[in-house]
């Protein structure tokens, strides 16, 4: 195959995976505790036809080599773990992180699943659960009688039931940090997985030892800035149209070198 045909090849299907992680993150602009993703690319190996260096004659030696590239990979679509926007909600079991940390999610299998989304629900046994049903670890469970439910920065949750003057602590929500968030795993549902590369879960009190604080009543919206999106977006097109270009170039220049046999 021609190489530049090759290489533009490279170039549109980078362009068309950085399209669909932009793609993602416009769908979930309005997503509870969203991170955006972002595609980084690398090129591919070098062809070292003339080694730079190398000897021309006794006493002098090439300036510069001759490599011709490969084109272009993508190798990887983090997710970046900045701050999104707290907004008010005025939802008693609505729960933003200010800062570091993750909620504890017990899925069904039995594992544990992290999140920044704090939309909690209560479900039929009292306990704060996910949308989909998942249930919150250490486990809360709000008592049917109960009057109001308070919950604090440092995660401590209280309830006033008919008779007691006196607020009842039924439990405490902690949060958990790792040492690299970008290396979790997403698996959808706004949860996401521990991984090698994002190194064990450290749980503890939020507000104590680097976690974030909590604040009820709030919700953190994704961190999307659309247009800068709207931006990246523009200019995906544009270099997917130039290495479109690239390819009907080489395949014209083929022709016309067919034509003159």
């Amino acid at each position: 195959m021609n190489a530049a045909l090759w290489v533009a090849k490279t170039g549109v299907d980078a362009q068309q995976t950085r399209l669909a992680v932009i793609s993602n993150n416009l769908a979930n602009v309005n997503t509870t505790g969203y991170k955006r993703g972002r595609s980084v690319f690398e090129s591919l190996i070098y062809q070292n036809l003339r080694q730079v260096g190398s000897q021309t004659s006794q006493n002098s030696q090439l300036p510069s080599g001759l490599s011709l590239g490969t084109g272009v990979r993508t190798v990887a679509t983090e997710k970046l773990f900045l701050q999104g926007n707290i907004v008010k909600t005025d939802n008693k079991l609505d729960i933003a992180i200010q800062g570091k940390g993750f909620f504890q999610i017990l899925m069904p299998d039995g594992s544990t699943a992290y999140t920044r989304d704090g939309s909690f629900k209560i479900n039929a046994q009292g306990q704060l659960v996910t949308a989909s049903g998942y249930t919150l670890q250490p486990a809360i469970t709000i008592p049917t009688n109960a009057q109001s439910v308070s919950i604090g920065e440092d995660g401590v949750v209280t309830v006033t039931v008919p008779g007691s003057a006196t607020p009842t602590t039924v439990g405490n929500i902690q949060l958990s940090s790792f040492v690299n968030p970008a290396g979790l795993q997403p698996i959808g549902q706004n949860l996401f997985k521990e991984s090698a590369s994002s190194g064990t879960a450290q749980a503890g009190t939020p507000g104590q030892t680097g976690l974030g604080t909590l604040a009820q009543g709030f919700l953190e919206s994704s961190n999307v800035n659309v247009v800068e999106e709207l931006v990246n977006m523009i200019e995906t097109q544009r270099a997917y149209e130039m290495n479109s270009k690239a390819i009907a170039t080489a395949d014209s220049m083929l022709q016309y070198v067919s034509q003159q046999l």
